[in-house]
């Protein structure tokens, strides 16, 4: 008999809180592509697999410029489909570029049926770096499947506030250092009801844990 895994609020405010990263890189136009790059987060053991939400969140309600320089309305985009949605930055050192990659390598191993029906979108932290080009030529390195989302970072935080992911404005050291924090946590929505009702911290998107959970997610069924 398989077990579920639930996350209650005060488990969540905790998992949200072990997940935030300070990720710092040297300032320059490479960021966290070269350079003298730095990370900080959570040493914690992390259990493995996604958990399953006991209250799910509602999809965000954000209106945002995808890479192509079109506005893109996440909810009406997405009705109806798998989604794997994270809140992250091109310039990120370490977390950001691992968790990207992971989904991508899991996707990989999925059904053509299955990739088709997978929606993974990436929201940019760091919107003032992050433009519409800068975001598509990252993520086409990872999967050019992936939607990345840039705009007003007001709007973005308000949005990621929304489903638990607390992210602030990057800011520079007097070294020149640029820091931004936010949150790691990966969502999972689910194609029937369009809520996320699986949630994954930092350590726990390895490519084997996604491959082995995701085809349930895709068919709207909790890992």
């Amino acid at each position: 008999m398989r077990k579920t895994r639930t996350l209650t609020t005060a488990a969540l405010l905790a998992a949200c809180a072990l997940a935030l990263s300070a990720c710092g890189s040297d300032g320059g136009s490479e960021g966290g592509k070269g350079g003298e790059d730095t990370a900080v987060a959570s040493s914690e053991p992390q259990k493995k697999g996604g958990v399953v939400l006991e209250t799910p969140f509602e999809k965000p309600d954000l209106t945002l410029t995808d890479t192509k320089g079109e506005e893109y309305d996440l909810i009406e985009e997405t009705k109806g489909e798998p989604v794997l949605l994270y809140f992250g930055y091109t310039h990120c050192p370490d977390v950001c570029p691992l968790t990207m990659s992971n989904i991508a390598v899991a996707k990989s191993k999925l059904t053509p049926a299955q990739k088709k029906k997978l929606r993974v979108v990436f929201v940019t932290s760091d919107p003032k770096r992050d433009d519409p080009k800068e975001l598509g030529s990252w993520l086409r390195g990872q999967d050019p499947s992936f939607v990345g989302l840039t705009g007003d970072f007001d709007t973005i935080q308000a949005g990621a506030k929304t489903v638990g992911v607390s992210i602030e404005p990057s800011y520079k050291k007097k070294n020149g250092d640029v820091v931004s924090t936010h949150g790691a946590q990966l969502l999972a929505f689910s194609p029937k009801d369009d809520k996320a009702h699986v949630l994954y911290t930092e350590g726990n998107t390895g490519p084997e844990v996604l491959e082995k959970e995701l085809p349930r997610i895709i068919k709207g069924e909790n890992p």
